[in-house]
């Protein structure tokens, strides 16, 4: 059984959907679509703009989403027996297994995008990755700083858990786990302190929205973030990922329960090759490739 994959955010990069859009009328579509929907060129952005532009929270979310969600529509071996995504990419799961109309997911984006942007500007974050600590140690250092904000965020893989909080609250886990022996801990170049607290501004903003936006079930389980289980209610669907706006994500826990429910392979369907290898460090016996169509690659750059 096959189960496919949504990048998150930092697996855009410019070229990305070159081929889709050059050679196929319905991705030609979908890129129109999503710039008028989104109110910006998109497309440019995608195919010819510059880095810095696909690095901004606004345009590097729906072109991730844009270009996850035209590889699944256009591929014809497209059959999942379930569907997981990295933070954003769980938006793109949801379009790829019908639970969300791309309309409505691009709008999902766009809002949620806009959101954390402006959560990030009301409350100054960062994220670092720590390396060689268990999940463990990090979570106790964490807890024991009181003073500001700072959680664990991203649950990689075993080894590799990212923080998330204040910049204040960051450098003083750093430290910490520093001297608790952590092999490395790595900032991360990105615009806040996402899935934590400091997004509670957005998940408010993004509520708003949930409310006029229509969820149904889809073609088969989503595992989710915020618990690692599948699932298939459309309600219970939605308030998972409006709770992932401000909690870690359990990506670990996602591919040991999609392997015990009987996942055999996992295919990654969107830009770059950051899912395929967190699943090889979780589950090294496990198949994971990317899904190309069209002759399109992906970025050496991940």
């Amino acid at each position: 059984m096959k189960g496919y994959l949504f990048p998150g955010q930092g697996s855009q990069y410019v070229g990305m959907g070159q081929s889709l859009y050059h050679h196929s009328s319905r991705a030609h579509q979908m890129f129109a679509t999503a710039d008028r929907i989104l109110g910006m060129d998109l497309t440019y952005m995608m195919l010819e703009g510059g880095q810095e532009a696909l690095k901004e929270t606004t345009v590097a979310q729906p072109a991730i989403f844009l270009h996850a969600v035209a590889t699944a529509f256009l591929s014809d071996s497209f059959d999942p027996a379930a569907v997981a995504g990295h933070s954003l990419g769980e938006i793109s799961a949801l379009v790829a297994s019908r639970v969300l109309s791309f309309e409505d997911g691009l709008r999902l984006v766009a809002v949620r995008s806009k959101a954390m942007q402006k959560a990030c500007q009301l409350c100054p974050g960062t994220m670092a990755a720590v390396l060689g600590l268990s999940d463990e140690v990090v979570e106790a250092i964490c807890a024991k700083i009181t003073q500001e904000v700072v959680v664990p965020a991203n649950y990689n893989y075993p080894g590799q858990l990212v923080i998330s909080g204040s910049q204040a609250g960051v450098a003083l886990a750093t430290e910490a786990l520093m001297e608790a022996g952590a092999r490395k801990v790595i900032p991360l170049q990105v615009e806040g302190g996402f899935h934590s607290p400091l997004m509670a501004d957005a998940q408010e903003s993004v509520a708003a929205v949930f409310a006029s936006i229509p969820f149904s079930k889809g073609i088969c389980p989503i595992y989710q973030n915020v618990t690692g289980l599948p699932v298939t209610d459309p309600e219970t669907i939605k308030a998972n990922l409006l709770q992932q706006l401000v909690a870690p994500i359990y990506w670990t826990k996602t591919i040991h329960h999609m392997v015990e429910d009987g996942i055999t392979a996992c295919i990654e369907c969107g830009p770059g090759k950051v899912l395929q290898g967190l699943v090889r460090k979780i589950a090294p016996s496990l198949s994971v490739e990317p899904l190309s169509v069209l002759g399109e690659t992906q970025s050496s750059a991940y």
